[in-house]
């Protein structure tokens, strides 16, 4: 018998691993953070090898601030202009409607992508972080779309994957009352996850879809400006027999409301900023078309009633001042009460042209 005269290390070194066959798309939806949209650019470029088919579509949603000139030089550049397209919007539209515009011309191209991953540019993406998410999708037929663990800058998981929202789950929110949420057995919102989990839904800051999936479903709705569209997305992909899985080995590191200011965490201050009124609409929309007109109204009326036990709470004290959002029962029972549009549907159909404007603004429903 010929001895094996390889070192250890030799011994040890892991083969090659295979191609990713299928053709991945990113998009990146840019709004006035041309900077950290470079930074990302710059990430995806180390992904590349793991793929036959890796390009990134870059679309800026009418930044106005310079953005979009810097993006289209960046992406001319010799390391990018064979994988980077680049596409610039009159206007700013949304997340959803600026990805839609993205996905329908992607399908137009000789070979259209079959996984297509939505990526913020503020999304800092660990090595095979995007392999890791194809390779879910391979391994399950029936799963739509698969999602990235975020972290927080300094480290700690962030919420990645959820629970669909619901009428219990209004009531919680505006209450802010641990023993409530005892008391009426009110499930977590956020799901943890170490290992590959089914979910309701996961966050749209690193996901990816499957396009047959989308295909049958339809993509964003344009009833949507900014907040909830991914939710409602996954829900019909839900209805549809499509799995949604959070993926743990798919590591991101999240900034978080760097185009719009708005922020989950409640680390910030302890009184936030008024929330623009779009985040109010969305929730109810989201509510609209996915429950229909009878749970949209309890949901809303949910919140009020929590937030009025808070309300007494902090009369005697007792209430989590960290929590309180400027002007937000205003805000509301204003603007987030159910409206007719709400139960109007605006999925976007992926092999249709591309529309001029959104829904939302094309009716004036925000």
């Amino acid at each position: 018998m010929v001895a094996d005269r390889r070192s250890p290390q030799q011994s040890a070194a892991p083969e090659k691993a295979t191609l990713i066959d299928e053709a991945v798309a990113v998009v990146i939806v840019n709004y006035r953070t041309s900077k950290l949209t470079a930074k990302c650019l710059a990430a995806l470029e180390r992904e590349r090898s793991a793929f036959r088919k890796f390009q990134v579509f870059v679309v800026d949603g009418g930044s106005g601030d310079g953005s979009a000139e810097e993006l289209s030089e960046l992406v001319k550049q010799r390391e990018y202009r064979d994988w980077v397209d680049f596409l610039r919007l009159p206007l700013n539209g949304g997340f959803g409607w600026a990805n839609n515009q993205a996905i329908q011309r992607l399908m137009r191209a000789d070979e259209p992508p079959e996984y297509i991953h939505l990526l913020n540019p503020d999304a800092k993406i660990e090595t095979g972080a995007v392999r890791a998410l194809a390779e879910y999708l391979n391994g399950h037929p029936r799963a739509g779309a698969v999602g990235s663990q975020l972290f927080e800058p300094n480290g700690s998981r962030s919420g990645s994957a959820f629970t669909f929202p619901s009428i219990r789950g209004e009531f919680s929110r505006g209450a802010s009352t641990g023993a409530l949420d005892r008391l009426f057995k009110t499930p977590p919102i956020s799901i943890p996850a170490s290992v590959p989990l089914e979910v309701d839904w996961v966050t749209g800051a690193s996901v990816m879809l499957r396009v047959e999936a989308l295909r049958q479903t339809g993509l964003f709705d344009e009833g949507f400006f900014l907040y909830n569209e991914e939710v409602e997305l996954m829900w019909r992909f839900r209805k549809a027999c499509w799995t949604v899985v959070t993926e743990p080995r798919s590591r991101v590191q999240h900034i978080g409301g760097s185009a719009t200011g708005v922020h989950d965490r409640r680390t910030i201050s302890p009184v936030k900023h008024r929330r623009p009124i779009y985040v109010y609409r969305s929730r109810t929309r989201l509510f609209g078309l996915t429950r229909g007109p009878i749970v949209a109204s309890l949901a809303f009326a949910a919140w009020l009633a929590g937030h009025g036990i808070w309300r007494m709470r902090c009369l005697f004290g007792l209430g989590r001042d960290a929590t309180r959002v400027d002007h937000e029962l205003r805000n509301h029972a204003l603007k987030g009460y159910p409206r007719k549009h709400d139960f109007v549907p605006a999925a976007a159909c992926i092999d249709s042209e591309p529309t001029n404007s959104p829904a939302w603004m094309d009716n004036g429903w925000l």
